[in-house]
């Protein structure tokens, strides 16, 4: 039977290509892709990221090809991202601790909880974060993602994170331990070297953030704990980390790999790559 992937994307602006990279191998395959946002509006590609003259201020260099923006132009005017579902909808909201009826709020939220990320994880054979500066705003402590992450890593499912969106992964914690999904694990994300010092931006906000508000690497360095590793393989053209069932990217070159490594972890048990 064809693989059915969750792709979740940011409605403040994902990467193009980190995109494309994923969502290409996924149709070389035959897999079935459905599309998801925090609160169902549709994403949109920042437009940086369809601009091949774009050059990225870190690594003084274009790292978009003409044809890598046609691809990405492509997908993001089709129809294919119109009607994403929505977590708000799928998945309840924790109640606050001052709610007037906390212990019955929460009993019902936990009740419907359980449902919900069971009917998702069932559906869908991985789960794909797409990356770009979006994922910062409105996924990285998005706790309804955490929970179907939480969901996904309990059935032993696989699940892809590019750049920013590799984030979500250190922020899904066991509620009763604080304990990330990353503690003891490998993993790449973007390092400090590549961070803007300026330009940070977003879809649908008229302002420059400037740099990114948190460093992802020490981020991810403090999530991972004195057992694991975060792999930044500065001054190397890819960095993709298999540590099952997590696969990490580091940012926009490494979404066609990242992808198809993904498929390998599908179709062929792949555990272990790049550490």
């Amino acid at each position: 039977m064809s693989k059915r992937v969750l792709v979740i994307l940011s409605e403040f602006g994902y990467w193009g290509e980190e995109l494309v990279g994923p969502v290409e191998a996924f149709d070389a395959r035959g897999y079935r892709t459905t599309f998801a946002t925090p609160t169902g509006k549709r994403p949109q590609a920042l437009p940086p990221s369809l601009d091949p003259h774009y050059v990225d201020p870190p690594l003084g260099r274009s790292v978009t090809t003409r044809d890598m923006a046609r691809r990405a132009q492509a997908l993001d005017a089709s129809d294919r991202l119109n009607h994403p579902l929505s977590l708000a909808d799928l998945i309840p909201e924790r109640p606050y601790f001052s709610s007037i009826n906390h212990l019955r709020d929460l009993e019902q939220y936990h009740r419907h909880l359980d449902t919900a990320v069971s009917d998702l994880v069932s559906s869908f054979d991985a789960l794909v974060i797409v990356g770009g500066s979006g994922p910062i705003v409105d996924l990285a402590n998005n706790e309804r993602l955490h929970e179907l992450l939480l969901g996904f890593v309990s059935a032993d499912k696989p699940v892809l994170a590019e750049c920013y969106g590799v984030a979500a992964l250190a922020f899904a914690r066991d509620w009763e331990s604080r304990a990330s999904l990353l503690a003891g694990r490998h993993v790449t994300g973007h390092p400090k070297e590549y961070d803007y010092k300026d330009g940070t931006g977003f879809v649908g906000v008229d302002f420059n953030m400037g740099p990114p508000p948190y460093p992802l690497e020490y981020i991810l360095r403090d999530a991972t704990g004195p057992d694991g590793e975060f792999h930044g393989n500065v001054g190397k053209e890819t960095s993709v980390i298999v540590d099952y069932p997590f696969i990490t990217a580091r940012s926009t070159p490494d979404s066609v790999l990242s992808g198809e490594l993904l498929v390998q972890v599908l179709e062929n048990g792949l555990r272990r790559y790049g550490w």
